[in-house]
Protein backbone atom coordinates (compact mmCIF):
# COMPACT_ATOMS: atom_id res chain seq x y z
CA UNK A 1 0.00 0.00 0.00
CA UNK A 2 2.85 2.37 0.81
CA UNK A 3 4.38 1.73 -2.61
CA UNK A 4 1.11 2.67 -4.33
CA UNK A 5 0.93 5.90 -2.35
CA UNK A 6 4.51 6.76 -3.30
CA UNK A 7 3.81 6.08 -6.99
CA UNK A 8 0.68 8.22 -6.88
CA UNK A 9 2.57 11.03 -5.17
CA UNK A 10 5.37 10.85 -7.76
CA UNK A 11 2.81 10.90 -10.61
CA UNK A 12 1.10 13.98 -9.23
CA UNK A 13 4.40 15.77 -8.77
CA UNK A 14 5.47 15.04 -12.32
CA UNK A 15 2.33 16.73 -13.65
CA UNK A 16 3.05 20.06 -11.94
CA UNK A 17 5.75 21.21 -14.35
CA UNK A 18 3.83 20.75 -17.62
CA UNK A 19 0.66 22.19 -16.08
CA UNK A 20 2.48 25.33 -14.97
CA UNK A 21 3.95 25.72 -18.45
CA UNK A 22 0.54 25.33 -20.05
CA UNK A 23 -0.95 27.99 -17.78
CA UNK A 24 1.95 30.33 -18.53
CA UNK A 25 1.45 29.88 -22.28
CA UNK A 26 -2.30 30.50 -21.99
CA UNK A 27 -1.72 33.59 -19.86
CA UNK A 28 0.79 35.02 -22.32
CA UNK A 29 -1.61 34.47 -25.23
CA UNK A 30 -4.41 36.18 -23.32
CA UNK A 31 -2.14 39.15 -22.56
CA UNK A 32 -1.14 39.46 -26.23
CA UNK A 33 -4.78 39.38 -27.35
CA UNK A 34 -5.77 41.98 -24.75
CA UNK A 35 -2.94 44.32 -25.71
CA UNK A 36 -3.79 43.99 -29.39
CA UNK A 37 -7.47 44.73 -28.70
CA UNK A 38 -6.71 47.75 -26.52
CA UNK A 39 -4.27 49.16 -29.09
CA UNK A 40 -6.77 48.69 -31.91
CA UNK A 41 -9.61 50.28 -29.95
CA UNK A 42 -7.37 53.17 -28.90
CA UNK A 43 -6.32 53.86 -32.47
CA UNK A 44 -9.91 53.80 -33.70
CA UNK A 45 -11.06 56.05 -30.85
CA UNK A 46 -8.31 58.57 -31.60
CA UNK A 47 -9.31 58.61 -35.28
CA UNK A 48 -12.96 59.14 -34.36
CA UNK A 49 -12.20 61.99 -31.95
CA UNK A 50 -9.90 63.62 -34.50
CA UNK A 51 -12.64 63.46 -37.15
CA UNK A 52 -15.21 64.94 -34.78
CA UNK A 53 -12.82 67.73 -33.74
CA UNK A 54 -12.08 68.56 -37.38
CA UNK A 55 -15.79 68.69 -38.20
CA UNK A 56 -16.39 71.00 -35.27
CA UNK A 57 -13.62 73.26 -36.50
CA UNK A 58 -11.41 73.07 -33.43
CA UNK A 59 -8.35 72.22 -35.45
CA UNK A 60 -7.83 68.59 -34.56
CA UNK A 61 -6.57 66.52 -31.70
CA UNK A 62 -3.00 65.50 -31.21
Amino acid sequence: MKSLAMKLKRFLKSEDGPTAVEYAVMLSLIVVVCLTAVTSIGTKAKTTFTNVANQLGTGGAT
